[in-house]
């Protein structure tokens, strides 16, 4: 399917990715993409239109953790390489990764040159703010903000952030200059019908990355679910379709919880259509709730070292005006590896199939069949 807009602009993009980044940057800077300006992104307004392809279907794909700060594993890889971010992709997966209509990253860090690290905190990352483009060689359309790591540097690093993605046209949910803005929803339009995308995060023991406040800066927490509960409803009342990404979980641990299970269900009973998680740096399980679906962990994408399972999801909607709204038709899982600093799509039908098999292990009553289609083994409502 041919992505129209949404792949016209990151032509524009490629393109703009010739001049040295640091002058694309600072022009980007001064200019604020005037349609796509913080404002533009964080007031609930549609942000984009997603033309539907001639077969009038829309793909929404999603990956975990990435990991550009500057003296991390990742970054020190790809800077040894002759074509940068793209020798850390297989080929394949990058196409794929352009290919979907609209495709959202975990930004698990800062972009900033300014700010220390946080007292206390074991691990903090920061990138360089010219390292941006690197999220639209992958395809990326919107990130998520609402995580552990966008304040490590403190409050000037997390605008600085704020600034860049806005600069470089990348919408982001999450978090914000206040708590109006971290809590707001962000909106794309297909054939008339709006998809939002809403987060939050449930990540620190020790909570070092502030909750937005009503004159500060910060992330959208849900320890409390309240607020974020509340900007789910406001997100179902306003558009047709509704995906909540949430930052939870026990780190390297491959089992969802109880109360992720419990909290999964809270975000659909107030009006998500889809539950997307991250954090736990591994794969955790899948499960359908209301026939809606739930992804609690999709691990690193390309994060640190280790060598491990991943993978990509896919999520198809059908937006002919004919069926009333976008309607799920097809749920997929992608399954590839984070190895040796490379990610890949799996290489071999064998490896494929035990990524899969182990992802229906730790799952709840689904199926996974041979080509990564998600399916509800017990349709009935949970």
């Amino acid at each position: 399917m041919k992505k129209g807009k949404i792949m016209r602009d990151k032509g524009i993009l490629k393109i703009f990715m010739m001049i040295p980044a640091c002058f694309l940057l600072s022009f980007c800077m001064q200019t604020c993409v005037q349609a796509k300006s913080t404002e533009a992104v964080q007031t609930a307004e549609a942000v984009r239109d997603v033309p539907a392809g001639e077969d009038q279907k829309i793909t929404l794909g999603f990956a975990g953790d990435i990991n550009l700060d500057e003296n991390w594993a990742t970054t020190k890889y790809m800077d040894r390489q002759k074509n940068g971010i793209k020798d850390c992709f297989s080929a394949d997966l990058i196409q794929q990764m352009q290919q979907f209509d609209l495709f959202m990253l975990n930004n698990e860090f800062t972009y900033s040159r300014r700010g220390t690290p946080l007292n206390g905190k074991a691990y903090t990352f920061r990138a360089d703010p010219s390292r941006v483009t690197d999220l639209s060689i992958l395809g990326t359309d919107i990130v998520l903000l609402a995580n552990n790591h966008v304040y490590d540097y403190g409050r000037e690093a997390m605008l600085d952030t704020f600034d860049t993605l806005t600069a470089a046209g990348i919408p982001f949910v999450g978090a914000g200059k206040d708590l109006k803005e971290a809590s707001a929803p962000v909106y794309f339009t297909s054939n008339g019908y709006r998809i939002a995308y809403v987060a939050a995060s449930r990540a620190e023991k020790y909570k070092m990355t502030p909750q937005a406040t009503e004159s500060e800066p910060g992330i959208l927490r849900c320890y409390d679910m309240t607020v974020f509960l509340n900007e789910i409803r406001e997100a179902a009342s306003q558009a047709d379709y509704v995906v909540a990404s949430v930052h939870w979980g026990t780190e390297y641990d491959h089992h969802a919880s109880k109360l992720q299970r419990k909290m999964a269900q809270q975000m659909i009973d107030a009006g998500a259509d889809a539950v997307i998680g991250t954090h736990p740096h591994v794969l955790q399980g899948m499960e359908y709730y209301k026939k809606k679906p739930i992804i609690y962990s999709l691990g690193n994408f390309w994060f640190n070292d280790k060598n491990l399972y991943t993978g990509m999801l896919e999520l198809t909607l059908d937006v002919q005006e004919k069926t009333g709204g976008p309607q799920l038709i097809k749920v997929r899982f992608i399954p590839c590896t984070q190895y040796d600093l490379v990610t890949k799509q799996a290489e071999s039908s064998s490896l494929k199939q035990k990524i899969l098999n182990s992802e229906q292990k730790i799952s709840f009553g689904i199926k996974i069949d041979k080509d990564g289609t998600v399916l509800d083994s017990d349709a009935s409502d949970k």
